[in-house]
This record gives structure tokens, C-alpha cells and sequence, in this order.
């Protein structure tokens, strides 16, 4: 890879499934995501890329400072970086580049709602009732191509600030992000056409169920039903809000053709996380299954290759030492990731044969800490059983060989507990979760809204409009008690 610093585009998506596209040979998105497929034909797609916290804040904390969730410290999405904290953005700066950040960031703290923070410091108390209502899926039934207007806004600013302020001494870094394909789940007629039909189906239920994702489903609080005809749209609809973003993704490559950028432009596709999509039963993130953790990652540009597949495993994390690369530079020392170069180019880092991800929020009533090596992944959750999965084999995750084949399993802690101690970390975590509520509680306990505000937390994730509220009651506070005193 030449050491000429390179032009950068950087298009990162929300909630998009890493499998859900036609070049990495989804049935339903052959003729969905041509854009998308484009780029990886004329770069590097990488076939086993992970979120390193599969929600939205903790995601992108770790991806730009470059270190793991239990290195940051991004908890949930309330707890993100710190303003002062150094992200690849300063380093890219430092080297020389024009930054330009459009779209949504979301790695600060103290980004979200309320309600966002209350819900996530509570998730150990294992308090059963839901914290979002998820909408059911929509189709509008009208041609519209520009159906996300805010991200289609955004879109339009790059494409201007391409036209006219890409010239100039300097390289450029151009970040675009994107909201979509995060729910509600809605589109147009225009999108829906472009799946197909034949491709969208139907999740298998799990064989092996679990305590940690049995609540999850619960707190998640679905209530569309789970018919086949439901599922079979939702999913549909999802896969179409991927086609508008394969459109917008068009847009930015369009218009560096035409500028006559391409020779001197390293673009990069990615997403914070993926979605579930209904599989295992639930929708949204925060789980560690493989709809909700898996990322798109492709990279096309000066000195990579065209129509390379890459299969080693590769986090987000990758991305800071990736930039700093580009920037021809090594970056400051301490970074937590590798950068993808060399594995694009068919060389040799030194990464490691894994890839960790963890997660510690809202609906999540323990910490979990997931390791993927090879065909296996392993589950950790700290006072629950692990889960052991061989991706080979069983590819939808829906069989539990923790208890079949306890020499993996074992292999498998061993590597993790190398890692991290991740009951430490945990521990951690779960200490200022408490710490965090109790100083929120006593605050509204002496304003006198407290019982309002958990009513309302705990019947949706509407913050204080919800018009159904289900009233906080003194056996859901009992349960609160009982985990505010827990050792």
C-alpha cells in the first residue's frame, strides 16, 4: 500500500446487518444494493466484520478512540466518550487532513434521553416490563426514492461539499453518517420492489433457550405478534430500508466520478451494529447473535485490490490504526485494533485470530462478553450460563453446544479470561449502573416525580409522553430495592 496520503470517505450506516447484501450473496438483495456491490468490486469486502458493542453510542465510542468498551469505558448511550477524549478525527487533523463531519456521530455522553440512561442503569434489577415499543412495519405507498429525508439532507451536503470544497492542498477527511436502516420500520413501494420476495425468510425458532435473551425479548416489548405474515414483512421492509441506503451510498460514489476523485479517494462502508430483525425471536440490537453484531466493512481505493474477499475477523476497532495508515502514520501507541491494510492486501499484521465484543445496556440484565474465533463463538454472561455456537454448522445461532462440547466451551473461557476478566469488568460496570440510579432516585424522590418517571420509563421508551403509562408500583420498587442492596 503506498504511503501517499490518501482522500478519505468515510459512510457509516445504523443498524445495518453486515449480511443483509447482495455481494455478500444475501438471496433476498441480488438487485437491492448494486451500489454497495460496486464498491466491493472495485475493493476489499470484509466478510467477518464485528461490532465491538452492538448499540449505538458504545459502538462508535470504541470505534473512534480505537479501544474496546471495557478500555473507554462507553457503557451505554449515555455513557460515551468524554468530550476531551482524542478520537482518530484529532489524529487525522494532525496529519495534515481537512476534516468534514456530516450526519449522526453519537459517541459523547449525555447524548440521549433520560429515560435512555434510567433504563440502561436499571437493566441488573431484571424489572419485567418493557422499555420500547418498537412500531410495526409500514410500506408508503408512493415511487419516493428520497423517503429519509434528514439522512437524504445530509447526503445532499456531502454531495455539495464534494462539488465545491474538495479541492485544495490538503487531503480530506469526509465522515458521512447515516440514520437508516434503524427502526421504525417504514419505506416506500419504490424500495420494496427491489427485494426479492423468494430471498425473505422466515427465522427458526431456538432450540436452546437462554435466561439473559429470554428477558431481552420481554423488555424489548414486541407486541405485533410473531404470525409469518408479520415477521415475513418486517423483514422485507427492513431489507428495503437497506436499498434506499444502497441509493444514497450511489449518490457519494457518483459524484466522485464525476469529480474525477476516485483515483485519489480510499472509501469506507460500514455500520455501527446490525439488527435482528425478528431473528431469535426480537428486533432491534443489544444482543450478540449475529444479525445484531455483524457489520458491513468495505474498502475500495489507491493500492487495494479489486474484488478481494477478506476472511479474517475484523472489528470497528480496526478502523483508528486503518486511518492512521491511510494518514501515513502509525498513530499513538496503545490502540486496541490493527489496521486492515495489510489483511486487504493479502500481508500479515500480527492481529489476533478473535474478535471480542461486549455489551452492557438496556434489556441486558447481566453484562455479556463475546468471543468469535474460527467457526466457534462463545457467549459470556456473568451468573448465567455461557452459550457456544459453530457458525459453520449451525449459521442462525439457534443451538447451544455449551453443554455438547465443554472442551471448546473451556478452550474458549480460557481465551476470553486471557482477554479480559470480564466478571471484573462486569462488576465494574454493574457498580456504576448503582451508583449512577441511586443519585438520579434520591433526586426525584425529593422533587416528588420519581414514581412518574418510572412508570413512564417502563412502559415505553417515549420518555415522559407516553399516554399509556402503566403505573410504577410498589412491588416493581421492591424489585428495585432488592438490587440496590444486592452485594
Amino acid at each position: 500500500m503506498s504511503k501517499q496520503k490518501s482522500n478519505i470517505v468515510f459512510i457509516h450506516t445504523d443498524s445495518m446487518d453486515g449480511r443483509v447484501m447482495g455481494c455478500m450473496g444475501h438471496p433476498a438483495m441480488r438487485h437491492a444494493t448494486p451500489n454497495i456491490d460496486r464498491l466491493a468490486a472495485e475493493g476489499v469486502i470484509f466478510r467477518n466484520a464485528y461490532s465491538n458493542n452492538p448499540i449505538c453510542c458504545p459502538s462508535r465510542a470504541s470505534m473512534l478512540s480505537g479501544a474496546f468498551t471495557h478500555h473507554c469505558e462507553a457503557w451505554n448511550n449515555h455513557k460515551g466518550l468524554e468530550a476531551d477524549t482524542p478520537t482518530f478525527l484529532d489524529h487525522l487533523e494532525q496529519a495534515g487532513y481537512r476534516n468534514t463531519v456530516l450526519g449522526k456521530t453519537d459517541y459523547l455522553s449525555g447524548q440521549h434521553s433520560v429515560c435512555a440512561r434510567v433504563t440502561s442503569w436499571l437493566r441488573a434489577a431484571a424489572i419485567d416490563r418493557p422499555v420500547q415499543r418498537t412500531r410495526g412495519p409500514e410500506v408508503e405507498q408512493s415511487e419516493e426514492r428520497r423517503f429519509s429525508q434528514k439522512d437524504w439532507s445530509h447526503v445532499d451536503q456531502a454531495v455539495a461539499w464534494l462539488e465545491n470544497e474538495s479541492d485544495g492542498d490538503k487531503p480530506f477527511f469526509l465522515y458521512l453518517g447515516l440514520n437508516q436502516p434503524h427502526h421504525p420500520f417504514r419505506t416506500t413501494l419504490h424500495y420494496l420492489r427491489m427485494i426479492d420476495e423468494s430471498g425473505v425468510l422466515l427465522p427458526p425458532p431456538d432450540e436452546t433457550p437462554h435466561p439473559v435473551t429470554d428477558h431481552q425479548r420481554a423488555v424489548k416489548g414486541w407486541s405485533h405478534g410473531y404470525s409469518a405474515d408479520m415477521v415475513l414483512m418486517l423483514r422485507k421492509v427492513y431489507f428495503a430500508m437497506i436499498a434506499e441506503v444502497d441509493t444514497m451510498v450511489g449518490e457519494v460514489l457518483d459524484t466522485l466520478d464525476r469529480r474525477g476523485l476516485r483515483g485519489s479517494t480510499t472509501v469506507i462502508f460500514s455500520s455501527d451494529h446490525g439488527e435482528l430483525a425478528m431473528e431469535h425471536g426480537q428486533v432491534t440490537k443489544m444482543s450478540l447473535y449475529e444479525p445484531s453484531v455483524r457489520v458491513p466493512l468495505i474498502m475500495a481505493g489507491p493500492g487495494l485490490p479489486a474484488g478481494q474477499a477478506c476472511y479474517r475477523l475484523v472489528s470497528l476497532v480496526d478502523i483508528y490504526p486503518t486511518l492512521m495508515d491511510l494518514a501515513g502514520g502509525a498513530g499513538p501507541s496503545g490502540l486496541d485494533g490493527h489496521s486492515l491494510l495489510p489483511s486487504a492486501t493479502g500481508g500479515h499484521d500480527g492481529r489476533p485470530d478473535w474478535v471480542l465484543s461486549e455489551v452492557h445496556t438496556v434489556s441486558c440484565r447481566t453484562g455479556a462478553f463475546m468471543l468469535r474465533r474460527g467457526d466457534w463463538k462463545y457467549i459470556a454472561y456473568p451468573g448465567f450460563p455461557p452459550q457456544l455456537f459453530n457458525l459453520r454448522e449451525d449459521p442462525d445461532e439457534i443451538r447451544n453446544l455449551s453443554d455438547g462440547r465443554p472442551e471448546i466451551a473451556a478452550d474458549m473461557e480460557k481465551l476470553l479470561q486471557s482477554i479480559l476478566d470480564y466478571e471484573k469488568v462486569d462488576a465494574r460496570v454493574k457498580q456504576y449502573d448503582r451508583a449512577s440510579f441511586r443519585k438520579w432516585r434520591e433526586e426525584r424522590l425529593e422533587t416528588g416525580d420519581y414514581h412518574k418517571f418510572m412508570g413512564d420509563f417502563f412502559s415505553s421508551n417515549n420518555s415522559t409522553q407516553h399516554e399509556q403509562a402503566v403505573p410504577w408500583t410498589d412491588r416493581d420498587e421492591k424489585v428495585v430495592e432488592r438490587w440496590l442492596n444486592r452485594k
